[in-house]
């Protein structure tokens, strides 16, 4: 990637995340890191994660639970039982073809979603499947959104934090709705309020998304690197651990 610097951040965005700006955000034991549940899947160790580390995961999210790594190449011990793998890539906006956000979000009919429009947004994301969404998802960042008729069509956030950048992320638009230009302007409105105040914008997208790639890169975004999406479930059975406390 050239032109971008100070983007080691974006080799651990979720620890990046957890350990500053979603700290409030965030459940700990020991070393482990995870958001709260209600909030995302994501965890995070150390980079030279090793027995005692993947012990205090564990011991943070509970037998049987799922693991979601994210981009964290870290090598879990043999008894955590892979449950998923996913190749993507990363990419940061470059700067190109700036919006302007008022007029964006003027000319488009964007409105900002808040706690009142979770239901809305779960059942967007439920018929949209663009990622993990959880309940308070939108206390990661800025949500807008397109209405119409009152239903919601379209929607596009924020989520990872690490310092000095934000990811872009939950890009959906319903079936009906779609070959409107919706993603594109939310995702305009979305890059310049990051833009504006002071940080870049990066996000993920699965490799067999290819449609997603090139509206990407079309509205100035590239690829930094190739990144493996990855979950795995700790060890343990979450029936025989309540078994035990009985």
């Amino acid at each position: 990637m050239t032109g971008v610097r100070d983007a080691v951040a974006l080799d651990d965005p979720v620890g990046e995340s957890l350990r500053g700006r979603h700290a409030h955000l965030a459940r700990r034991h020991g070393t482990a890191a995870a958001y709260l549940p209600e909030v995302a899947t994501f965890c995070a160790l150390p980079a030279e994660a090793g027995a005692t580390q993947w012990a205090d995961l564990a011991a943070l999210l509970g037998p049987g639970a799922l693991a979601d790594l994210f981009s964290s190449p870290a090598t879990p011990p043999s008894d955590w039982e892979p449950v998923f793998v996913l190749e993507g890539r990363q990419m940061v906006w470059t700067g190109d073809g700036s919006p302007d956000p008022a007029s964006a979000e003027h000319v488009s009919g964007i409105v900002e979603l808040g706690a009142e429009s979770v239901p809305d947004m779960l059942d967007l994301i439920e018929r949209t499947r663009p990622g993990p969404f959880r309940p308070r998802t939108h206390e990661l960042g800025t949500y807008l959104g397109i209405r119409d008729g009152g239903a919601l069509v379209a929607m596009v956030g924020e989520r990872l934090r690490p310092p000095g950048w934000t990811e872009v992320s939950a890009v959906c638009t319903a079936p009906e709705a779609r070959g409107r230009g919706h993603a594109a302007r939310l995702l305009q409105a979305v890059v310049a309020r990051v833009v504006a105040r002071g940080d870049r914008p990066f996000l993920h997208v699965a490799e067999a998304n290819t449609g997603a790639i090139a509206l990407y890169e079309r509205l100035g975004f590239e690829t930094r690197k190739a990144v493996t999406f990855r979950g795995f479930r700790t060890p343990g059975s979450a029936t025989a651990a309540a078994s035990e406390a009985l």
